[in-house]
């Protein structure tokens, strides 16, 4: 979710190059200020380039870094109500001659936000192949990266558009029908039986929720400024009922378990990353898409929670290049057989 930005903090701290004074100052009295400054210092560190693409009427907002080339582009599509930024601390770690673009989802961030949009799973997969289409990235498939919700979007795209993909990086998806109920699932069923939506873990309004969230999403424990806590509460409250009414339209029946409903009709190779430790959704996911998807292997990470994104980019990062070098081979050794 947000644990990317105490990452930044400790990584770019002491780089950036703006006096302490005004570092204190804006910390402060503008927290959600600084947290977009420090959005903007990655993205130009890192090379990536904030760009706006349309289809119709319906804009996308996405970030790039390099060319297509001989190897394949990676599209990589973020969790619940984060935005494409949260990608960066992996970024940090992939080498720079892999042509990347990370998107805002649909209603997220730059990306536009309709009250006629379709939020189910199914709807975003199409606005994400509408997207995909628009930058002509399906000239040559690409390998397709998704966490969390994003993961349950990318899973579902690769069964849909199985000519646009040629590989999939899960990493913990949602979507599935995982029969070990935690602690967070039952406190989400007992929100929905008191039709308490203003209560959802995931989607804080104060600092002591924010907490808790970054609690329940990391196995890492880390202790938060109150004043950062505050600005990533800033940052979130505008956005708050567009959550919500996202939050319920893809844990609705329609599409809940989209992902499990879909996995065997995905024929690329397909790497399973997951924290053991997750406490949003339960690591057993993990071997249901192993038994369900034909080409598939999993990498569980210890002392690692859900957001494995924030939790572990360089691990994250590793296992991804691994999984593309492999693919890499393989297909190079059966064109000289």
């Amino acid at each position: 979710m947000d644990l990317h930005v105490l990452n930044m903090f400790v990584i770019a701290g002491g780089t950036l190059a703006i006096p302490i004074l005004a570092f204190v100052a804006s910390f402060l009295l503008w927290p959600s200020a600084l947290i977009r400054i420090y959005y903007w210092y990655w993205r130009r560190t890192l090379g990536l380039q904030v760009r706006y693409v349309t289809h119709n009427d319906y804009q996308f907002c996405y970030s790039c870094r390099g060319r297509p080339g001989t190897k394949p582009s990676l599209l990589m599509l973020h969790g619940f109500s984060a935005h494409k930024d949260m990608w960066l601390n992996v970024v940090k770690f992939l080498p720079k001659n892999l042509h990347l673009v990370c998107v805002d989802m649909p209603g997220h961030e730059g990306t536009t936000r309709s009250s006629l949009d379709d939020l189910s799973i199914d709807g975003q997969v199409k606005r994400i192949h509408q997207f995909v289409e628009s930058i002509k990235l399906n000239k040559k498939p690409f390998h397709l990266v998704g966490t969390s919700m994003g993961g349950h979007v990318a899973g579902v795209y690769a069964a849909y558009y199985p000519s646009d993909v040629c590989s999939l990086t899960l990493v913990c998806p949602a979507g599935l029908h995982i029969t070990t109920e935690n602690a967070f699932v039952q406190h989400l069923k007992m929100l929905h039986e008191m039709s308490a939506v203003d209560k959802i873990p995931l989607i804080p309004s104060t600092p002591e929720e924010m907490a808790n969230m970054l609690k329940l999403c990391s196995y890492v424990r880390f202790k938060v400024p109150h004043q950062l806590l505050q600005g990533l509460v800033d940052v979130r409250i505008p956005h708050n009922d567009f959550y919500r009414k996202l939050f319920l339209e893809i844990v609705s029946e329609k599409s809940r378990y989209s992902l499990q409903e879909n996995m065997e009709k995905i024929q690329v190779p397909t790497q399973i990353i997951w924290g053991k430790q997750d406490q949003v959704l339960d690591v057993s996911g993990a071997d249901l898409l192993a038994k369900g998807i034909s080409n598939c292997q999993v990498e569980l990470l210890e002392n690692c929670g859900h957001s494995v994104v924030m939790e572990r980019p360089r691990k994250t990062a590793k296992l991804i290049v691994e999984f593309l070098s492999s693919l890499y081979s393989a297909a190079n050794n059966k064109k000289q057989d």
